[in-house]
């Protein structure tokens, strides 16, 4: 809004992206040290005992009850403030990028909720799996759906992008008739789709599970998106970049979440103040898978969060593997001391920092790759 009040009024220097990137930075990072403490307060009053802590968890988490949560309330207000007031008012990705994160906050809200009121200690105190699944999974088809409507005409309907010059136009290519109409394999958009955002959503909800540690994987991946996103919006300056110049408003909004969990984590570095909470997490994840669609980056940023994806991969072979030995053997067995795969570590005696430090490192070497893919592949 502001910035069509200053464009309207010649201020035209805010007509840069790169200007509402850093205005929107500065803005949500401001919001989030100057209420922070305010909020603390008031979630701990809330809340009372805060979140429990799962008894899933080494050991050593149980000196961190009492701690409040839900801080991504207060991320998700300065994302909105900050994009609302520096982002083009008519833009259609960033109307759908913001509709994410509200839409998947609302799901984490709702799961923390659950877990604040119950105090119990179960990993399943929150909203069923197959609940969160499901709502998850609605909220992609419609987000595929006006994602793939806001493509230019040279990008083939429902298609997959990789790079900038193999294109997958999955609706042109058909598989046989039913009842006479053609059937295609269109409908596996709206699954790829699924496996990105919710992916990415499950990802970062995982990740977040010691002190400081999602903040500080979160961040590497922006810095990749921020990058896509200015090949994006250039002719020729990225060769695995395809050009879309519509995503031109989405500078305000990575701006807005780059400010926001840079100051969040001014609170949340260990010993946290404030944990995050699904209805951060969630709503964070959401956003990042939602954005690489829309940047037709989606490998990118896979490669970019591979450390996220390491931590996702461990919980979902944790628990396979236990199913299965189950089943055979009657016994269960597990791969890790105990999963994701932060506890493990925690588990062989790794203090919290040294694993939180170890992962950055790790996660800004997979930025750094993503980036070398996004200039070269």
């Amino acid at each position: 809004m502001l910035t069509s009040f200053l464009l309207n009024n010649n201020f035209q220097f805010f007509a840069s992206g790169w200007m509402q990137f850093a205005a929107s930075f500065g803005l949500a990072f401001c919001i989030m040290l100057l209420f922070g403490r305010s909020f603390i307060r008031l979630m701990r009053k809330w809340q009372g005992k805060g979140q429990p802590i799962s008894e899933n968890v080494p050991l050593e988490h149980q000196k961190k009850a009492g701690t409040p949560s839900m801080g991504g309330i207060l991320i998700i207000i300065a994302i909105l403030i900050s994009s609302l007031l520096f982002m083009p008012i008519y833009n259609m990705p960033a109307w759908i990028a913001l509709s994410s994160l509200l839409a998947f906050g609302a799901i984490g809200f709702a799961d923390d909720y659950k877990k604040i009121k119950s105090q119990s200690k179960k990993a399943s105190n929150g909203l069923s799996p197959a609940l969160r699944l499901g709502l998850e999974g609605m909220l992609v088809i419609l987000l595929a759906y006006f994602i793939n409507k806001t493509m230019p005409g040279y990008v083939p309907n429902l298609s997959i992008v990789l790079g900038s010059s193999i294109i997958l136009p999955l609706d042109n290519w058909q598989i046989g008739y039913v009842f006479g109409i053609p059937l295609t394999l269109g409908f596996l958009y709206y699954v790829f789709a699924y496996f990105v955002i919710c992916g990415s959503a499950n990802a970062t909800n995982i990740t977040d599970g010691l002190d400081g540690m999602l903040a500080k994987l979160y961040m590497p991946v922006l810095i990749v998106l921020v990058v896509a996103l200015y090949g994006s919006t250039r002719i020729g300056f990225m060769d695995a970049v395809m050009f879309l110049p519509q995503t031109n408003g989405l500078y305000a909004l990575l701006g807005g979440t780059f400010g926001a969990v840079l100051g969040f984590l001014w609170f949340n570095a260990k010993p946290a103040s404030i944990f995050m909470g699904d209805v951060g997490s969630l709503a964070l994840g959401g956003f990042m898978g939602t954005v690489a669609m829309l940047l037709k980056s989606e490998i990118i940023m896979g490669v970019a969060a591979g450390m996220m994806v390491l931590i996702l991969l461990s919980s979902f072979i944790q628990t396979m593997c236990f199913k299965i030995t189950r089943k055979i053997t009657g016994t269960g067995r597990r791969v890790f001391l105990r999963a994701p795969l932060h506890h493990h570590f925690e588990e062989l005696g790794w203090q919290e920092t040294k694993i939180v430090d170890r992962f950055f490192v790790i996660s800004l070497l997979f930025a750094g790759l993503a980036l070398i893919l996004l200039k070269f592949a």
